[in-house]
């Protein structure tokens, strides 16, 4: 070997070394700019309603005609929605737009000194719930889709099991519901042998985002403070490569505080006791019971999701009150599941053909009064029991009263509205297990129906 020769070789690479550095160091300020100007969530929507910090949105349709049963997104506590609508070719929102869903989306918004004492029953019961009802009564359903993701399917596992009636179809996506050893690295520091939320809560009210993305980003320390700028900087050139490292860094750095007592009532109910997956659940001493959760289930798991492990989420399909139950399993991690091109391919085509199976209404309620009034005409017996019907009033009438619900009240003995609106509250909330507040009601709505 030339000894003259290798000396020049080894010149010749670090030159060559250093153009390129050169070069990249010329891109990197322009690509530093567009970085800077990335827009993220550009699906138009409007605000349809709003309460306290949170802004309900409706995106505009996408095609001409649309499923009948709407879809509401239910989103986590941290962090902005937009991951669901990143950037136009990657967006869930938009996807099921061009499916045609008419989609809706809570933004939770950013929650002040004063909403630290906000809980899960108050994001349950009360801005779920609004949601719900608002959907419900701009759509003409009596009960819509929802699909949650995060902690938003935690949320809306337990709104489903609290509210049945007015759920058609329940997706979960990457939703932490069992927690048994099954929920990876953040069941293990969040053990109550390690950790107490109480402290944190009590030391700063609301839960600062920057505390909440400390623990998330050192969970893959490598590849969070180091390996992914490694892989920005070896693709500066690539222009679409830049953007979407740009919106997704920008997600990142949207975190939002927690409200202080459901951040405590997260961890300590769900990670700490697994209260949801025993059944032991209350919200505002209603129990929170899976097995009335009864219309279909579907499971949106990432094999490589290291927030919220697999095993962390599908046992509870075995847990509810429903026989159509689905797992559909990506392989990708927690944000991959809504934002990576491999889940919009073979992931989100399902999803939608898994709602749309089951988002189409047989019969309109005019319809339904035109075949009664034609059966009703055929026969004076099939009149006179409509009549008796009609008298004793169903107790799917009252509102917040689903096929779950009246189950229990029959089994108590309640067989229409007349009993209902007779019932003392006080004892039939004993005898079927739910809050006295909602008997009660229950007992004055179907006073005014009977």
């Amino acid at each position: 070997m030339n000894p003259f020769t290798t000396a020049l070789d080894i010149q010749r690479k670090q030159i060559e070394r250093a153009g390129a550095l050169v070069e990249k160091g010329s891109v990197a300020v322009d690509r530093a700019d567009e970085m800077a100007g990335v827009e993220v969530g550009t699906t138009p929507s409007e605000v349809v309603y709003e309460e306290n910090k949170l802004e309900l949105h409706h995106y505009e349709a996408r095609t001409d005609e649309q499923y009948d049963v709407p879809i509401l997104v239910v989103y986590a506590l941290i962090n902005k929605p937009y991951i669901l609508d990143l950037q136009p070719d990657r967006s869930v929102v938009r996807t099921l737009l061009d499916q045609g869903f008419d989609v809706y989306m809570i933004d939770w918004g950013e929650p002040s000194r004063l909403d630290a004492s906000l809980g899960l029953d108050d994001y349950v019961n009360r801005y779920v719930d609004n949601c719900v009802d608002v959907v419900r009564e701009r759509s003409g359903q009596d009960a819509i889709n929802v699909l949650g993701y995060c902690m938003g399917g935690t949320m809306s596992a337990m709104y489903a099991a609290l509210h049945s009636e007015k759920v058609r179809n329940l997706g979960l996506m990457a939703a932490g519901l069992c927690f048994e050893g099954t929920g990876g690295v953040l069941e293990l520091w969040g053990e109550e042998d390690y950790y107490d939320p109480d402290v944190v809560a009590e030391t700063f009210g609301n839960v600062p985002s920057d505390f909440l993305d400390v623990g998330f980003a050192l969970m893959d320390p490598v590849d969070n403070f180091v390996t992914k700028y490694v892989r920005l900087y070896e693709n500066l050139e690539d222009e679409d490569f830049v953007q979407n490292f740009a919106r997704m860094e920008k997600w990142l750095g949207d975190g939002i505080d927690v409200a202080g007592r459901a951040y405590v009532e997260f961890l300590e109910d769900i990670y700490q006791e697994n209260k949801l997956h025993a059944d032991d659940l209350t919200l505002d001493g209603e129990p929170v019971r899976l097995s009335d959760i009864d219309m279909p289930v579907l499971q949106i798991v990432g094999e490589y999701d290291h927030l919220i492990p697999p095993d962390a989420s599908t046992p509870f399909n075995e847990r509810v009150g429903t026989d159509d139950t689905e797992v559909m399993r990506m392989r990708s991690g927690h944000i991959g599941l809504s934002v990576s091109s491999s889940s919009h391919d073979q992931l989100w085509p399902d999803v939608c053909d898994w709602y749309a199976a089951r988002s189409e209404v047989e019969e309109t309620p005019a319809a339904a009064a035109e075949t009664g009034a034609g059966e009703a005409e055929t026969g004076t017996g099939a009149a006179e029991e409509s009549a008796a019907d009609e008298t004793a009033g169903d107790l799917t009438d009252v509102e917040g009263v689903g096929p779950a619900y009246a189950e229990r009240l029959r089994e108590a003995g309640v067989a229409d509205l007349v009993d209902l609106a007779a019932a003392d509250p006080a004892t039939l909330a004993g005898e079927i297990d739910v809050a006295e507040s909602r008997v009660a009601e229950w007992v004055e709505r179907a006073g005014d129906l009977a």
